[in-house]
This record gives structure tokens, C-alpha cells and sequence, in this order.
């Protein structure tokens, strides 16, 4: 039997509102006790200083793998989000070939067997992403998909997102949706707003965002179904889904760290890291993020992990959006968030871990007896620079390069197997 023994480490757990210092012990990959003094003649891990929460689960990865594995692997993704604390991730169906058919899926989850975290398929709704023709849902869902989207770009076909909408409540699916009116897009570059216009760029307006969010939201009301906003950015996306919640709109929604972090100003560098769509926003923009995920409107926050080579990323104007995140993501959000003393670690934890694991109804997210082991254990007063040449993804392209960020991950458990020691 495969035993782990993690003593005097601080828990933080709200799936079972632990806040206290105790021994974890892990056997076969399972918790199998919590409490104090506990002996037995296995590996050990000294948590002394150290705080113990349940692994992290990122709702919103992109592993670029089928198709893109220069960019990124199923392999490497999953070693960058080791190194983050990141147990469970949500994979998008962006690839090439796209996730719409079984045998993607089967690709993907083989692939990811051993890897060091725990990959969950999203499936397309719509074949090739072209919103041109629904997918086999209930083939992709006997395949092994837990949620569906067409992540990377917008379901532009309003009738298929409310039958996908609708066959995901009937199948237990979660469906993720990317808020976005392509025509009012219209291949924009950034936020469109005053450093769009200082630097001649075409800009994105915040309504291509608010009314793609409105329309799902709105899909949701009509038909009593469930949907999941992601990568909220702007002030009024948060306005509408805090209303919906109001009205028992059946919505969640997540954000990122950099949509909290930075603003539009960012881009005054000229440096294509700080491109993501939606773009980084308004300082009115980042303050109402804060809001809503102080109160309860935004559900969790992910990373929308994109990586890109270092030569698609070097041209401003040409390059792809896109930012990876998984390694930063509970750093910068502990720098943003409980550093500042406007959010404790326990809410930080619930948005990152407890309730995105609820939404996709996966087994995560908890400490409980019984659980799986997927830990994540840090440092909280310790700080460190962010050195992109010292990541372990394929890619490079942070916007947090460089930045002193407080708190650091020091061991990622996974399924009671240690994946990630610090250095």
C-alpha cells in the first residue's frame, strides 16, 4: 500500500470550513485521516510553515494538443500546472483537429493518463467550431467530455447554443460559454478605448463581450437551463450576471488573474504578452471584477491558460491573443487578492478550488476523508520573481514576467503521487 504522511501542516478547506493545523495521512491515493500526532512508518512531508488546501482546479486550459504541440503538449501542460498547484484542469476543444469527435476525445484522455494533473475534456458543440453543424453530443458525452463549448470563439449560431444548452442539462454537462459578438469585434486588437486610439490600433469594444454575455444569459432564462460565463473582463458583463443570479438565472461565471491584475494601460509597452481576448480593460473594468468576486457574481477564477511560441508572440500588432497562466495563477491572485487584505485565503481557495470542482460536478476541491490526494501546499509569506525562462510549460508568454509575486507553491500532490517539488 502506497502511503504518504504530510505532518503539521496548516489546513485551509472550505468544502468542510477547516482552518487548522494537522497531519494529513494519504494511502493509495486517497485521504485516509486527518488529525494530530499521527505516526506510521511511511515518506514524510514536513509541513511546518506550510498551508495544505485542496488542489486547484482550472476551469478554463487551452493544452494545444492535438495539432499545436509546438505550442504546448498535454505532457508539459500538465507540468506547468503542477507547478501552480493545479490538480484538475478543463481542457478547450480549440485543437486541430477540434474536440468533435470520440476519437479526440479518446486521444486526449489516453494521453493524459500519466501526466501530472488531472485532464477533463471539453467537447465542441459545433463541428470544426464553425457554428455550420451541432456535433454528436451524446457521443462525445459517452466518449468521456464533462462540459461542452466552442471555446476560442462564440457559438455564433444562436438555435445550436440553446439545443446544446438544453442537452446538457439532460446529460449532467456543463456548458462553458465564450461571450463574444464577432461583428461587433470586427478583429480588433485590444480593449477599444483610449489606448487603442493612442496607438492606432483597431480596439475590441466591451459590448462585442456584454452582449454575447447577455445572450446567454438570456438563453438560460427563457429555456431554465444552466451556463457558465467565462473569462469575465468588463464592468457590465458582471452588472448582467450579477442581475441573472438576482433573478435565479441558472449562471456562473469565472475570471482571471490578469483581468484583476492589470488594465489596457499594459499594452502602452507594445508587447504582444499582454494580448488575451477578451483584452486587459479599464481601471473601472479590473475594480468591478474585484466586486464581483468579493460578492459572490463571479464563481472562480481560471486561468484561460494560451500558450504561443516566442516567434508568434514577438510582432505587437500580428500575433496571436493569448496568455498562459496555470503557474502564476494562485501567486497573482494571492498577490492581488489576500496580500492586500481585501479577500481572505479562504475565499481565495473556494474560487479557485472548491467551487469551480462543483460546477463541473468532478470529484476535487476538498480535503474530506475519502478524497482524492490532490494537494497543493505552500508558502504564503514566501516571494519570488517570475523568471519565464523558469517555467515548465513549452511557452513563455506571461504577462506576470518579472513581477515579484508573494506566496509559492512548494509541492503539488496528485492522485497521493507527489508531481511537483520547488527547487
Amino acid at each position: 500500500m502506497d502511503k504518504l504522511l504530510i505532518k503539521n501542516v496548516h489546513i485551509i478547506d472550505p468544502s468542510q470550513s477547516l482552518n487548522c493545523i494537522s497531519d494529513i495521512m494519504i494511502e493509495d491515493g486517497v485521504i485516509s485521516k486527518l488529525g494530530k500526532n499521527l505516526t506510521v512508518d511511511c515518506k514524510t512531508i514536513d509541513g511546518s510553515g506550510l498551508y495544505a488546501a485542496p488542489g486547484l482546479v482550472d476551469m478554463h486550459v487551452h493544452l494545444r494538443d492535438p495539432g499545436f504541440t509546438d505550442k504546448e503538449d498535454i505532457m508539459t501542460g500538465c507540468k506547468s500546472a503542477a507547478a501552480g498547484g493545479v490538480t484538475s484542469l478543463l481542457a478547450m476543444p480549440n485543437t486541430k483537429p477540434a474536440v468533435d469527435t470520440p476519437e479526440t476525445v479518446k486521444y486526449i484522455l489516453d494521453k493524459a493518463k500519466n501526466a501530472d494533473a488531472r485532464v477533463y475534456v471539453v467537447g465542441a458543440i459545433t463541428k470544426g467550431l464553425k457554428s455550420e453543424e451541432m456535433t454528436d453530443i451524446p457521443a462525445l458525452k459517452e466518449a468521456g467530455i464533462i462540459a461542452l463549448s466552442d471555446d476560442g470563439r462564440p457559438v455564433v449560431n444562436t438555435k445550436f447554443m440553446a439545443e446544446a444548452m438544453q442537452l446538457a442539462d439532460e446529460l449532467g454537462l456543463t456548458v462553458t460559454a465564450h461571450c463574444e459578438d464577432l461583428f461587433l469585434a470586427d478583429g480588433g486588437k485590444i480593449n477599444e478605448g483610449k489606448v487603442s486610439k493612442l496607438l492606432g490600433i483597431k480596439g475590441i469594444p466591451a459590448a462585442a463581450e456584454d452582449t454575447g454575455t447577455a445572450r446567454e444569459i438570456a438563453i438560460a432564462a427563457a429555456y431554465g437551463t444552466a451556463i457558465h460565463i467565462c473569462h469575465v473582463s468588463t464592468a457590465t458583463s458582471v452588472a448582467l450576471v450579477r442581475d441573472a443570479k438576482a433573478r435565479g438565472v441558472r449562471v456562473t461565471a469565472e475570471t482571471c488573474p490578469h483581468y484583476f491584475t492589470f488594465t489596457e494601460n499594459e499594452l502602452l509597452k507594445r508587447d504582444a504578452d499582454f494580448r488575451m481576448n477578451p483584452p486587459l480593460r479599464t481601471e473601472t473594468d479590473r475594480q468591478a471584477i474585484i466586486d464581483g468576486l468579493l460578492d459572490g457574481t463571479l464563481d472562480a477564477i481560471s486561468t484561460d491558460h494560451a500558450p504561443h511560441t516566442p516567434e508568434e508572440k514577438a510582432d505587437f500588432e500580428k500575433s496571436p491573443n493569448g496568455s498562459i497562466g496555470m503557474e502564476t495563477s494562485f501567486s497573482a491572485s494571492y498577490t492581488a487578492l489576500v496580500s492586500t487584505g481585501i479577500m481572505s485565503l479562504e475565499k481565495l481557495i473556494k474560487l479557485m478550488s472548491t467551487t469551480p470542482a462543483e460546477i463541473l460536478g468532478i470529484n476535487a476541491g476538498s480535503l474530506t476523508v475519502g478524497s482524492p490526494a490532490d494537494i497543493m501546499l505552500f508558502d504564503s509569506d514566501e516571494e519570488w520573481v517570475v523568471d519565464e525562462n523558469k517555467l515548465h510549460g513549452k511557452s513563455k508568454n506571461t504577462p506576470f514576467k518579472g513581477k515579484t509575486l508573494k506566496s509559492r507553491v512548494k509541492y503539488t500532490i496528485c492522485g497521493g503521487r507527489i508531481v511537483y517539488t520547488a527547487e
